[in-house]
């Protein structure tokens, strides 16, 4: 009975295997792509927990065991960029994650077809710049001489900001920065599932007398809902994760004091330093503390909404 229930199984799976023999064949690039560059990579981890070098390799190096995280957690250089980079972790999900969902409901409500499409191309425009236009762009209108901001501040009667010389500014700098650049393009989504919602939902509200802001209250962003947590599961899952790129194009000595976060020290300190083990248990823990997030608050929204991501 249970060989014939395995080989009718095993017939079953091999029909709808060469049913959908066509989108399993389109995902193998997919699947090579990132068995090849993420999942073997990782094997690399093992260097977290030796003295590595290159010379002798994985398998010649010294084990050293926890000596990397305990020295990591010892450093004070490590504390205080860990400090920045949860900090700035912080004000990227407060601001800057809510803003492609409020520019969305904002876009939603124009009438004009051409108007809204002109003003979403024009939005959608930044992300396709690179972090090194996108900081040339911020240096020369923060400039404290000639940018506009700082006219701007002139003209109302008070002492130009050098913004990107004080680190009391850094943190303000690189959010704006992210929200100029990636809100508009982070609308494509929440866009997508405003256009699924029934339009009878809002016709019986008109008939109950609700107004524009009732209805986004109750129906726009209850139905919303499903989405916004999916996106929200995924952007804590990179908690830790705010980008070498983003923030190093926007350091120098002077504001690196409150600018330089997790991704740039390893740079500094793996790559120029050469200090590969070390910031390899950097780079574990990072990853540990986005899995650990990321499954947390898929419980928590799984409990509370319904929604999640597995």
């Amino acid at each position: 009975m249970n060989k014939r229930a395995q080989t009718k199984k095993g017939k079953s799976f091999l029909r709808t295997f060469w049913k959908y023999r066509a989108l399993y064949l389109i995902s193998v690039p997919g699947i090579l792509y990132f068995i090849i560059f993420k999942y073997v990579p990782l094997l690399g981890s093992v260097i977290a927990f030796q003295d590595y070098n290159i010379f002798d390799g994985f398998t010649g190096s010294k084990w050293v065991g926890f000596e990397h995280f305990t020295r990591m957690f010892a450093h004070y250089d490590f504390i205080k960029i860990l400090k920045n980079t949860v900090l700035i972790g912080i004000y990227d999900l407060v601001l800057a994650f809510p803003a492609p969902i409020i520019l969305a409901l904002l876009l939603n409500e124009l009438r004009v077809v051409l108007y809204k499409r002109v003003l979403q191309t024009v939005v959608y425009m930044p992300h396709f710049l690179s972090w090194v236009i996108v900081s040339g762009i911020a240096i020369g209108i923060l400039s404290p001489s000639t940018g506009a901001v700082n006219h701007f501040i002139a003209w109302l009667g008070f002492e130009p900001i050098y913004f990107l010389g004080e680190e009391s500014w850094i943190r303000t700098v690189l959010i704006s920065s992210g929200i100029w650049r990636d809100s508009g393009y982070g609308t494509i989504i929440y866009l997508a599932a405003l256009a699924g919602i029934n339009p009878d939902l809002y016709e019986a509200s008109e008939v109950d007398g609700a107004n524009r802001w009732r209805q986004t209250i109750s129906i726009t962003l209850p139905s919303l809902l499903p989405t916004i947590m999916i996106l929200f599961l995924l952007h804590i899952g990179k908690f830790l994760d705010f980008g070498f790129e983003r923030v190093y194009v926007f350091l120098n000595p002077l504001n690196k004091e409150n600018g330089e976060i997790l991704d740039t020290y390893i740079y500094t300190a793996g790559l120029l330093g050469q200090q590969f083990s070390y910031t390899t248990a950097i780079g574990l823990f990072k990853a540990i503390v986005g899995v650990i997030f990321i499954v947390t608050g898929n419980v928590l929204s799984k409990k509370t909404t319904g929604e999640s991501l597995y």
